[in-house]
């Protein structure tokens, strides 16, 4: 029989930023914390996240995945362990460790998101450089620039942005999405070229009617997993 533990265990968490992307902006997902309870920054947004299951969580995976589905409802096809953060000081309960993942969210999924909201108050927050205007709990500021920075570091050589899009979409719309996490423009045809030449996207029989001529669709060939390129995105020109 194993033995009792002879020294103090810390709070462990898993947290998740959840990310999506609007015309214009990269958004991130926040939930507001219970007012006036005893629980540290009460009334303060924070990463969706909480205390790790022993009893059903296997690994922090499967906390992280079961986090994300309390908060939005849906599961992610796309979820990556950022790292870890842990000291005495982070949270005023004791010492305590973190595990942070960043997922993203497709516009389909975010739709969804918002009809099924769950138990705890949810916004979707602009992020502005790598931080949002509102004061966050615990260290999550900190653990949001890392996965601003990992995500637009990634989008220089994988195909991540296709995973913020609908199920159907434009070549137009796709590259407007890599310009928002880029914080750059793309030059459109050497956007295109790599893009339809990676083997990342099927043709669709159907095409988007619009104010212009109608625009080819396209949909994800793998929603499983992202393409990675073997030089990074084009630097930039004219749209």
């Amino acid at each position: 029989m194993a033995g009792t533990l002879s020294f103090p265990r810390p709070l462990t968490t898993v947290d998740v930023v959840i990310f999506s992307a609007s015309a214009t902006a990269l958004e991130v997902l926040l939930v507001r914390r219970p007012e006036g309870t005893d629980d540290p920054f009460p009334d303060t947004w924070a990463l969706p996240g909480g205390f790790i299951d022993t009893a059903h969580d296997n690994d922090l995976e499967a906390c992280a995945l079961r986090k994300l589905k309390e908060k939005t409802g849906v599961r992610a096809p796309y979820v990556e362990q950022l790292g870890s953060w842990g000291s005495a000081s982070r949270d005023p309960r004791g010492w305590s460790a973190t595990h942070a993942y960043f997922s993203l969210i497709s516009a389909d999924d975010r739709a969804f998101a918002e009809e099924h909201p769950g138990s705890q108050p949810a916004r979707w927050f602009q992020v502005e450089g790598a931080r949002v205007k509102e004061r966050l709990a615990f260290d999550h500021a900190e653990i949001l620039k890392a996965a601003v920075n990992r995500l637009r570091n990634k989008v220089e050589y994988t195909s991540l942005p296709a995973f913020l899009m609908p199920s159907e979409f434009t070549l137009s719309e796709l590259q407007r999405v890599h310009e928002v996490l880029l914080d750059r423009t793309l030059e459109k045809k050497a956007f295109r070229t790599r893009i339809l030449a990676s083997n990342l996207l099927e043709e669709l029989p159907r095409k988007k009617e619009g104010a212009n001529r109608p625009a080819q669709l396209y949909r994800l060939k793998n929603k499983k997993a992202p393409i990675y390129f073997a030089r990074a995105i084009v630097k930039g020109g004219g749209s």
